[in-house]
C-alpha cells in the first residue's frame, strides 16, 4: 500500500499545499502507467484497461488542479514534473525511513505490482481468498490516497472561499467527465470522484469494488490484469463478486522494452536517441500547454490531449528501435526538457 504524508488541514493555506501535493500525485502516475500501456504488445484486454485508468487520472489531476485555482493558488505543474526511477513528491509512499520508488517498467507483473501498490485502498475487498490486509505498519502521520483525499475534503473551506478563477471544464476535452469547481460541494463531488474511480465505492454499508458510474475501479482494473481473471457479479457471496474466467493476458506477448531508460547511454545508436529526444520533446510540449491551461488559458486543455497523441506515436516508434542484438527495444523516459522547444509562437 502506497502511504504518503498526512494532509495538511489546520488552515486554507495547508489545504493548498495539501491540493498541490494531490496534483503531483495525479501527474506522477502518468508516465508509468503510460509506460506500461506503451509496451503491452498483443494484450488487447490489459491495453484497454490501462488506457481507462491513464484518461480517468488526467481528469483526477484536473479536477484537482480546478479546486486548487479555486481556492487561491495556481497549480504548479512544470516546477515539479519528477524523474524515473526516483521517489515521488513530498515523500509518497516512504515512511518509517523506507523509501518507495516508482520506475518505468515494461509491462509486466511488476509494473502490475507497482501500480497495485498505488491503487490499493485501505481495507481492498478480501474476494474469494485473498489474504487479510496487514495494516500494522500504518502509523497516524501517513494516509492513504484515499484517506489524504479524505481528509482534505474534510477540511474544505465554505463557499466565500472558492473563488472559480481559472476553470477548466469539458468544453476542450474530456466531455461529460470534466467540470468547473466553484462551491464547496462542487469540491466534494470532485474529490469522491477522484476516490470512487481509483478505489471503488461504499455502497450502503458495504465496500465496491466499482466506482461511482459502476465501472471497476483502478484496482481492481490492475487486479483483473494480474490474476488474469475478469471481476464478475456473484450473489453467492458475502462480498457480491468473485474471479471469474480468463481475461487473456499474457505477459510474453508484451514488447521486449528496457526497464528505466532516461539513465541509459543511447549515444552509440544515433536512431534511439533520435526518438528518445523526439518523445521528450513532445513529454514536454504536453506539460508546457497542461500548466497554460491550469494558468488561465483553459482551451490549452485541448492541445495537451493533442500533445499527449503525439507523444503516443512518438513512443511507439521507440520501442520499434532495437538497442541490441538480442532485439530488446528503446522507451520513452518522460523527462521534462524545455530546451527542447524549438518552435515559437506557442
Amino acid at each position: 500500500m502506497i502511504l504518503l504524508q498526512a494532509a495538511d488541514t489546520d488552515s486554507i493555506e495547508g489545504v493548498r499545499t495539501s491540493l498541490q501535493r494531490a496534483v503531483q500525485l495525479e501527474f506522477a502516475t502518468l508516465p508509468p502507467y503510460l509506460y506500461a500501456w506503451y509496451t503491452a504488445g498483443d494484450n488487447g484486454p490489459a491495453t484497454s484497461r490501462i488506457k481507462a485508468i491513464i484518461h480517468e487520472e488526467m481528469i483526477h489531476m484536473m479536477l484537482a488542479c480546478n479546486i486548487l485555482n479555486s481556492l487561491g493558488r495556481v497549480p504548479d505543474i512544470t516546477g515539479n514534473v519528477p524523474t524515473y526511477p526516483h521517489t515521488l513528491p513530498y515523500s509518497i509512499g516512504s515512511h518509517d525511513g523506507r523509501e518507495f520508488c516508482v520506475n518505468l517498467l515494461a509491462f509486466s507483473g511488476a509494473a502490475i505490482d507497482q501500480a497495485l501498490t498505488i491503487e490499493q485502498p485501505e481495507d481492498p475487498l478480501h474476494i474469494e481468498d485473498q489474504p487479510a490486509l496487514d495494516l500494522a505498519e500504518q502509523q497516524t502521520t501517513y494516509q492513504t490516497i484515499g484517506q489524504f483525499y479524505g481528509a482534505v475534503q474534510q477540511a474544505l473551506p465554505d463557499d466565500p472561499a472558492f473563488t472559480g478563477r481559472n476553470q477548466i471544464d469539458d468544453s476542450t476535452a474530456f466531455a461529460g467527465e470534466l467540470f468547473a469547481v466553484t462551491s464547496r460541494s462542487e469540491a466534494v463531488r470532485a474529490i469522491d470522484h477522484i476516490v470512487s474511480q481509483g478505489e471503488g465505492t461504499e455502497q450502503g454499508t458495504e465496500d465496491s469494488p466499482l466506482d461511482f458510474e459502476g465501472e471497476v475501479s483502478h484496482y481492481y482494473r490492475f487486479e483483473e490484469i494480474r490474476r488474469n481473471q475478469v471481476l464478475v457479479k456473484d450473489p453467492k457471496v458475502a462480498v457480491g463478486y468473485s474471479w471469474g474466467g480468463p481475461l487473456g493476458v499474457d505477459f510474453a506477448r508484451a514488447v521486449r522494452a528496457i526497464d528505466d531508460p532516461a539513465p541509459k547511454d543511447f549515444s552509440g545508436n544515433p536512431q534511439a536517441l533520435e526518438l528518445q529526444d523526439d518523445c521528450d520533446r513532445r513529454f514536454t510540449e504536453m506539460v508546457t500547454e497542461l500548466q497554460r491551461a491550469v494558468s488561465g488559458e483553459p482551451d490549452r486543455l485541448g492541445n495537451a490531449v493533442r500533445n499527449m497523441f503525439e507523444l503516443t506515436q512518438a513512443a511507439h516508434a521507440a520501442i520499434a528501435c532495437p538497442i541490441d542484438a538480442s532485439g530488446v527495444v528503446a522507451g520513452p523516459a518522460f523527462r521534462y526538457r524545455p530546451e527542447l522547444l524549438t518552435r515559437g509562437g506557442n
